[in-house]
This record gives C-alpha cells, sequence and structure tokens, in this order.
C-alpha cells in the first residue's frame, strides 16, 4: 500500500513538475527548432524529460527510506541515471563531443553494474548460463546501447513516454508469472515508479507534444530500463530474455537502423531519420498511428509472448526469435537505415 501511494505522488510530481519546466523552456527560449531531418514542423519546447528523472530519482530515495528497496539498488539505478541525465541535459543546453558522451555513458553503465553486483544467470535451453566477467563486458556494451538506441527513438510524439509505461506495467505482469509474491518484490515496487513518471510526462506529449523529452529523459530511460532488466532477472534466468522479448519494438528498429547505415558505409553519429519509425510517420503524415500501432504490437504481440518465456512454456531463444522476426521484416521492408528523409 505504501508503494502505491508513492506510485500515485510520483505520477502528479511528474505530470505538474513537467508542466512547470515547459513554463520555464518557454520563457528562456529552451526551443527545439525543427530541421530538415526532424520528424515535427513546429518549434516545441524541450526537457521535459527532466520531470521524469527527477521523479523516478526521489522515488527510488523514498522507497530505500520505506525498506522497500536495498542501498544497492537505490545506488545502482539512482548513479547510473543521475549521471546519465546530467550528460543528457548538458548536451541539450550546448554540445558535448561524442567521445566524451559515450565515456560518461560507459561510466554510468560500470557504476550501475556495479552496485547490480552481478550479470545475472540467463536461461538458455534449460542451461543457467553465468557469464562472470564477460558477462559484466557484455552489460556495459548491452547497458550503452540501451542508453543510446533510446536516445535514437524518441523522435515521434509519446512514442519513447509510451514504451516506458508498457514496459514498467506489463514487466511487472511478467514477473508475476515467474516469482512466487512477485507483487511485494522490489523489482515491482522500482517499476511502478518508473511507470507513473512516465504516465505523469506523456500527458504533455501526445497526441500533440506540448513539449519534447530531450536527451536528459530518453538518456535516462534507456540506461534505466536496462538496470531494470538486469535487476529483475536476479529474481528467475527465464527473465531476462522475457524482459528484452518485450523491447523488441525499439531494439529491433534502432538495431536495424544501424546495422544498414554500416554496411552501406554510412556514418552512424551523424543526424538521419531513416528509422522505421520515422519512415512511417512521413508515409502517414502523423505520429499518433505509428505510436498507437506500437503500442499494439507491444500489448498483442511482445506481452503474450513474454508471459509464455516466463512461465516456461517457451523457451527464451525460440520466444525471442519468434518475437523479433515480423518486426525485423517489416523495419527491413519499410527500408530502415536506408530511406532518410533528405
Amino acid at each position: 500500500m505504501q508503494v502505491m501511494s508513492i506510485a500515485v505522488a510520483i505520477f502528479i510530481f511528474s505530470f505538474v513538475f513537467t508542466w512547470c519546466i515547459r513554463i520555464y523552456a518557454l520563457k528562456n527560449n529552451v526551443i527545439d527548432i525543427p530541421n530538415q531531418r526532424s520528424s515535427h514542423s513546429v518549434p516545441t519546447p524541450r526537457g521535459g524529460g527532466v520531470a521524469i528523472v527527477v521523479a523516478f530519482l526521489i522515488g527510488v530515495i523514498v522507497l530505500k527510506i520505506i525498506g522497500a528497496v536495498t542501498l544497492a539498488q537505490m545506488l545502482s539505478l539512482f548513479i547510473a541515471g543521475f549521471v546519465t541525465a546530467v550528460v543528457g541535459f548538458l548536451d541539450d543546453h550546448g554540445h558535448i563531443a561524442a567521445r566524451w558522451r559515450l565515456l560518461m555513458h560507459f561510466l554510468a553503465a560500470a557504476a550501475g553494474l556495479f552496485f547490480l553486483g552481478q550479470f545475472p544467470a540467463i536461461d538458455l535451453f534449460g542451461y543457467q548460463f553465468s557469464a562472470g566477467l564477460v558477462g559484466m563486458i557484455f552489460g556495459l556494451v548491452y547497458l550503452a546501447w540501451m542508453l543510446n538506441l533510446y536516445n535514437f527513438m524518441d523522435g515521434i510524439n509519446g512514442l519513447a513516454s509510451m514504451e516506458t509505461i508498457f514496459f514498467a506495467f506489463a514487466s511487472s505482469v511478467v514477473i508475476a508469472f515467474s516469482v512466487p509474491n512477485a507483487m511485494e518484490t522490489s523489482q515491482v515496487a522500482i517499476l511502478s515508479l518508473l511507470g507513473c513518471a512516465a504516465l505523469g510526462f506523456i500527458f504533455w506529449n501526445f497526441p500533440k507534444a506540448k513539449i519534447f523529452m530531450g536527451d536528459a529523459g530518453s538518456g535516462f530511460l534507456g540506461i534505466t530500463i536496462g538496470l531494470i532488466v538486469l535487476h529483475v532477472s536476479l529474481l528467475d534466468s527465464k527473465l531476462f530474455l522475457a524482459e528484452i522479448c518485450l523491447l523488441g519494438v525499439f531494439i529491433v528498429d534502432a538495431t536495424t537502423t544501424l546495422l544498414r547505415r554500416l554496411i552501406a558505409g554510412k556514418k552512424v553519429y551523424e543526424a538521419h531519420a531513416s528509422h522505421t519509425y520515422q519512415i512511417l510517420a512521413r508515409k502517414y503524415g502523423s505520429h499518433k498511428p505509428v505510436t498507437i500501432g506500437a503500442f499494439i504490437i507491444n500489448v498483442v504481440w511482445l506481452f503474450p509472448i513474454a508471459l509464455l518465456i516466463s512461465s516456461g512454456k517457451v523457451t527464451g531463444v525460440v520466444g525471442v526469435i519468434i518475437a523479433w522476426l515480423p518486426l525485423l521484416i517489416a523495419a527491413y521492408r519499410s527500408g530502415a537505415g536506408v530511406k532518410d528523409k533528405v
């Protein structure tokens, strides 16, 4: 009951604080001006994701105070998220060279993994695979990619916050299919905070964007969700691939786009608008059907398969392949990484 009350308070705080940030951005000309590669056409205040950051980090501290999470869990999420958000905030208000951003991203990931303590075991065809030190190295790359792919996927109204809300609440159900007394776990408490923090923001960002999230918010969500997947996976080895399955829309689109641009010899660090969701937003002339479509795919397709994985009815690797293959085909046929705006 305490956690529920805290989550509701976090939702209210995020909603009100986003409104305050919007007023500040308008008064101080913190505006995103559309360019030839933008998916929007109207100058819009940015930086609203800071509300998600502050709401979630305050919430995690409160959870530690009431004993709902451990000190290590709080520090893992707080330090990694805070460092990432600060780097994103500074980049939103100026420019930080890509190499320095990437260095700070890896340091944030390292801090998150250090307090996590270990890379979780993964169920591979019934075998509990523990990667040890190799797992921690993989974890660094995985978290840095999660952080950056969330930045890449935050390009149309409501998409990044919708994905966060879906992930948070769907994950709680997925855990319940694998872990006894799941609703009493610290992981579900953390997920509730994350979902409510993003829910407070999305009212200002969808269907019409009154404020954008900005790199501070999207990068924070990427590394936080990546870490939460690892925290959840400590409960049961089947949960890593179940959680990864839920994130298929983002992972498949961003990864396919990056790989096709690499193969084509394009500079991957240059701005572009060739992600599947951007191509579809141009095709339909609106962000709304794309965000709603992604949500439907999450709920109708990815969520049931993740439940089958977490309950042990489908092997994780097989489940992820089944879940992601149609997304991969859709991304390829849409021209991800090839069909740019310009």
